[in-house]
């Protein structure tokens, strides 16, 4: 879990004139997502706690919602915590239920007055009731926002998410309002948890871990990967840009044909040799 800050600081114009060239040099990606990974990594090489990595993490949490929000990024994923994360210590999982509610009782405010709209994904029902009345206090009061919608997962995992859509169709057919043979694609993504979101065009990964960590496993089908050695706390929007500036050096082809000039262009002296 991540404690989740938002502030109106003030930005520099250095940090304008990046933004907007980077604005200029290609696609802004509509979706991104993050797992935020190396928190209890960075606190051991400080000496510290687990704890206070997931404490310190709350800057990066916030300069990296406030730099997407400054971007034009309309949808910011944040995997806050996994269906797996239950099993570590029952110390430290109270310890993140503890920052989830303070943060939210915080920080709800300053999202709302930002026009950043706070949704989540996942199995909520396990929280304490602390934890999903702030939630959903959060969520209400912030609903019609419409600058950033700020997507945090917790206890979700991938694989819950597919199932859970399996589940809902085999029901409908069940009762007979769904002829198998019509099941597609689209319809599973229309059940995922994430239906309202598109999926995401930018996945980063922070820590140097190369795995996917049954994170939204249906929705990345076509997404671009970027990993980073960078734990999450010093993850700030500098690293951001540069995963954006990767991202936009890319042929997103979504297993097409490359519809470069070059490409193109070789496409059709190949096919005028074999007239």
């Amino acid at each position: 879990m991540k404690n989740l800050t938002l502030t109106n600081t003030v930005q520099t114009q250095e940090d304008k004139d990046k933004q907007c060239e980077l604005q200029k040099s290609g696609e802004i990606p509509e979706h991104i997502a993050i797992i935020m990974d190396g928190n209890g990594r960075w606190a051991r090489s400080k000496g510290s706690i687990r704890l206070h990595g997931h404490k310190v993490g709350v800057d990066s949490v916030r300069d990296i919602t406030e730099s997407c929000a400054q971007l034009g990024v309309k949808y910011l994923t944040l995997y806050a915590f996994s269906t797996e994360n239950w099993g570590r210590p029952s110390a430290e999982v109270r310890g993140l239920m503890r920052l989830l509610v303070s943060s939210l009782r915080k920080e709800a405010e300053n999202l709302h007055e930002n026009n950043i709209r706070l949704v989540t994904i996942g199995q909520l029902d396990r929280f304490p009731e602390d934890c999903r009345k702030e939630l959903q206090e959060a969520i209400e009061l912030t609903q019609n926002n419409d600058r950033l919608q700020l997507c945090l997962a917790l206890s979700y995992s991938g694989r819950w998410d597919i199932t859970e859509a399996v589940k809902k169709i085999a029901t409908h057919v069940k009762e007979g309002r769904l002829d198998p043979s019509l099941i597609n694609d689209q319809m599973i993504t229309d059940h995922l948890s994430t239906a309202e979101i598109p999926d995401p065009d930018l996945i980063i990964r922070t820590s140097g871990e190369y795995r996917i960590s049954n994170f939204l496993l249906w929705q990345l089908a076509y997404s671009e990967l970027y990993m980073t050695e960078q734990f999450w706390p010093d993850f700030r929007r500098e690293e951001l840009y540069k995963a954006i500036r990767s991202f936009q050096s890319r042929d997103r082809r979504f297993g097409k044909l490359s519809t470069t000039k070059d490409e193109n262009g070789l496409a059709t002296r190949l096919v005028d040799k074999l007239k």
